[in-house]
């Protein structure tokens, strides 16, 4: 008895972990049509065919010049953002034990996006337009994003000094992301007081969120960061379900809980720069992803980490086609839809999680 009993137990557990992988490349499958049609959709038209045609075997003329040079590198910075913030969202619910935690949520897009404004006003790392196509074009990626990340350290220490010192709750945690929220918008404007109007108008568009800015340079180096921190999670996923565990039990199963939490933290705090460097900021994306795929796959880390990845870029990748089509000719900066999208949400979960805050 005991021996079948735990032959039954095996092949259940066996397809409890297909059904996972299984939701996962069905979401890939998604993700991948839903790429050729965003590709196919614009002011110039073209079929599915059109679009595997260029992709794979090349071409010339107009097709090729729409594809490879417009709608490709913005169609891989929605893909690559929304995979690294929500990874970023993942990784932050789980090491600060908040289901409402996020780079928005907790000022760490503010903060990131007030170093990358200095760096680009201040120090003139980069060029300003008065075109909304370029509004903003970084000249030296390194100082805007060495600010950007600068920016969002300083919330990620504030938050992680709360957790370690004051034991805050994860109410109070949410309302200190509220206030370096503030505290950096507030810095923000403060750049914009003193700059032309011009850089003003400039600034206030990059910072609704555009993936249509983005060049391929922008693009590989956001994608080196993701899965750099992509990998890393990966790495940790056996860490972060002891945490789920609670504290107590991580460190009785020998992980190193605040090693592992300010690492998490930094190199979440780091994808967000890099994001909100080059493309503004991005709301809710790291909020929305991980619980959708949580309610898919569960909590487990193996599975969540990845469905993250491939959900975020989904999501985020919907939400840019959207914001091309709803209003066509006019386009959207992606981050207003997400936005609308994600707030909803985030007071779905307060009311649902904690009804006396």
């Amino acid at each position: 008895m005991g021996v079948s009993r735990g032959l039954k137990l095996s092949e259940e557990y066996a397809g409890y972990v297909k059904r996972k992988y299984q939701f996962i490349l069905l979401s890939s499958a998604l993700l991948f049509a839903m790429a050729v049609y965003a590709i196919s959709v614009g002011s110039i038209h073209l079929s599915v065919w059109q679009v595997l045609s260029v992709l794979f075997e090349g071409g010339k003329g107009t097709q090729h010049i729409v594809i490879w040079n417009i709608r490709l590198p913005r169609l891989l910075a929605a893909v690559i953002a929304g995979a690294g913030l929500s990874v970023a969202g993942s990784v932050m619910q789980c090491l600060l034990k908040n289901p409402l935690g996020s780079p928005y949520t907790f000022g760490v897009s503010q903060g990131a996006a007030f170093g990358a404004a200095f760096a680009i006003v201040v120090l003139g790392a980069g060029s300003i337009h008065s075109s909304s196509s370029d509004a903003v074009i970084v000249n030296s990626p390194l100082t805007v994003t060495g600010c950007a990340f600068l920016g969002s350290v300083i919330s990620t220490v504030v938050i992680l000094l709360l957790t370690r010192f004051a034991r805050v709750t994860p109410q109070a945690m949410i309302l200190a992301g509220v206030a370096m929220g503030s505290l950096f918008t507030a810095a923000t404007m403060l750049v914009e007081y003193f700059a032309t109007d011009i850089e003003v108008a400039s600034i206030v568009f990059w910072t609704f969120g555009d993936v249509g800015r983005a060049t391929w340079r922008d693009v590989c180096i956001m994608t080196i960061i993701m899965v750099a921190f992509s990998l890393y999670a990966m790495l940790n996923r056996w860490n972060y379900n002891a945490l789920d565990a609670g504290e107590d039990s991580a460190r009785s199963l020998g992980v190193d809980v605040e090693r592992i939490r300010i690492y998490g933290m930094l190199f979440a705090s780091l994808v967000t720069a890099v994001v909100v460097a080059f493309l503004g900021i991005i709301g809710f994306v790291g909020l929305v992803g991980p619980h959708i795929m949580r309610r898919m796959v569960g909590s487990d880390h193996r599975f969540l980490i990845p469905a993250s990845i491939v959900g975020g870029s989904l999501l985020l990748l919907v939400s840019d086609t959207v914001a091309r089509r709803v209003i066509a000719p006019v386009v959207l900066p992606v981050g207003i839809v997400t936005s609308f999208m994600g707030a909803p949400l985030f007071l779905y979960i307060l009311t649902r999680r904690w009804k006396g805050i």
